[in-house]
């Protein structure tokens, strides 16, 4: 017998993938909780198990006393010298309980409490295996489909796929076999809730992490990943994302290295992800090559930065904008995400527009002429308001004018703003007392001079300023 519940342990051990001390541990919880139930709740009853003899032995404690006062866990001295002579007062003596006196009830609530411990230790088991796969590829089968979500067999345990992070348009039947991304692991009073998803940016990096040894190897590095997994419809733009690739080495070419032979590799992440369109695209430090890569293969004129809420302004040829924004807005949002800053593309005949609206605007405030307004709108900047958002330092630094230089400006423009202002707000009265502002057209046209150097019909140029 103590080898057969021996080897019963070991085999249900190795079946379940359960530490024989836990095993163990629940026979004897459960031998516990049968002696309870058949003799109450008072006594002081302890279950060990004894590989010897293969089974749970139960000992019941009490103490020696003189005279009894509970029952239930002491014992006179006298009886207690029956099993053990040398037994004395104050000792505590353990009698062992027949396990052979347990009714059918006490039986089937040991047997409930090893199915549970059992259970308990399989599902501490699975969360242990998984919570370390969190964030790779898994395959796994088709199950059940539960409001929408597909439920996969993972082998040891059963996982979920959203709805939500499923690719749009993609059916499956039990049976099929299914490749899908681990992002999340919780525990659950059901037991652990492993989360699966197939439209993460972070799928597509670990696809080419397996497709792409120099990847792998940390050769090439992935910089950045945006994935719109498509619509539903046709009349929603189909999955496409793009993907930032980096080499380490000079000798080795990050895109033909994700690409691969006649296309091969990233081919088979394509067919992957049922036909979703995969641009690869060159990483740079220079954040304007950046977006011109992100953009293609769109072609770009001209790109304007503004750090400050970090904006990018592109400038493409009426012909490129909608190949630069792509279907809905696909490809302008994509780059977006994938550069990190904020994407607005304009033709070159909106921006001719712009640029001439802002020249008005600037040229409008006395003591600011043609090249000045030039520089403010080369720097990002199209109105009087923009010059006063602007901090000193940086205005003076962006516009190459030089710190004295923008605090003129910056004093032109509110004066500007500020007659601006009252001449709105009294339209209907006479002009406050004292006629017209300071800054008389003598003194305007003496700004523009330090401000833009000699104007032209006195034989000044750009050159001459920026000198």
């Amino acid at each position: 017998m103590a080898s057969e519940l021996e080897r019963i342990l070991e085999q249900v051990g190795k079946d379940r993938g359960i530490d024989k001390k836990i095993l163990v541990e629940a026979l004897e919880s459960a031998m516990l909780s049968a002696a309870k139930k058949r003799y109450g709740l008072q006594k002081e009853i302890e279950a060990h198990y004894n590989p010897e003899v293969g089974e749970v032995e139960l000992f019941e404690f009490k103490t020696v006393v003189e005279e009894i006062q509970n029952s239930n866990v002491e014992i006179v001295l006298e009886e207690a010298r029956r099993t053990d002579p040398e037994v004395q007062v104050g000792d505590s003596l353990g009698q062992k309980i027949p396990t052979e006196e347990f009714g059918r009830i006490s039986a089937q609530t040991a047997k409930q409490v090893i199915i549970q411990k059992v259970r308990d230790a399989e599902r501490e088991n699975v969360y242990n295996q998984y919570i370390g796969q969190q964030g790779e590829l898994v395959h796994g089968v088709v199950q059940r489909f539960e409001r929408g979500d597909i439920i996969v067999n993972l082998g040891k345990a059963e996982a979920v796929l959203p709805l939500k992070e499923q690719i749009p348009r993609e059916a499956y039947r039990p049976g099929d076999r299914i490749r899908a991304y681990i992002y999340a692991v919780e525990r659950n009073p059901k037991g652990p809730q492993i989360k699966l998803s197939r439209v993460r940016p972070d799928m597509l990096t670990k696809l080419f992490e397996l497709e792409v040894p120099e990847i792998y190897e940390g050769i090439v590095q992935i910089k950045g990943v945006a994935r719109e997994p498509g619509g539903r419809s046709d009349k929603e733009p189909g999955g496409r994302a793009k993907i930032a690739v980096y080499s380490r080495d000079i000798d080795v070419d990050p895109v033909g290295a994700c690409v691969g032979m006649k296309g091969s590799r990233v081919q088979a992440i394509v067919n992957e992800l049922r036909g979703e369109k995969i641009d690869i695209v060159p990483f740079s430090n220079d954040i304007v090559t950046y977006v011109c890569n992100a953009l293609a293969p769109a072609e770009i004129s001209k790109v304007i930065i503004d750090e400050k809420n970090h904006s990018i302004e592109v400038i493409v040829p009426d012909q490129q904008r909608s190949l630069a924004i792509g279907k809905k807005g696909q490809n302008v949002r994509l780059a977006s995400r994938l550069v990190g800053w904020k994407i607005e593309i304009h033709s070159e005949s909106e921006a001719e527009d712009t640029v001439r609206e802002a020249r008005a605007k600037l040229e409008s405030i006395p003591g600011v002429g043609d090249v000045t307004a030039r520089v403010l709108i080369n720097a990002g900047i199209y109105s009087p308001q923009d010059i006063l958002e602007w901090e000193l330092d940086t205005l003076g630094e962006v516009t190459q004018l030089g710190k004295k230089k923008a605090q003129k400006l910056k004093e032109l423009a509110d004066e500007y703003l500020r007659t601006l202002h009252s001449e709105e707000g009294a339209e209907e009265g006479p002009p406050a007392e004292g006629g017209q502002p300071e800054s008389s057209e003598g003194n305007v046209q003496g700004e523009e001079a330090e401000a833009d150097g000699p104007a032209s019909e006195k034989g000044g140029s750009e050159a001459e300023e920026d000198e």
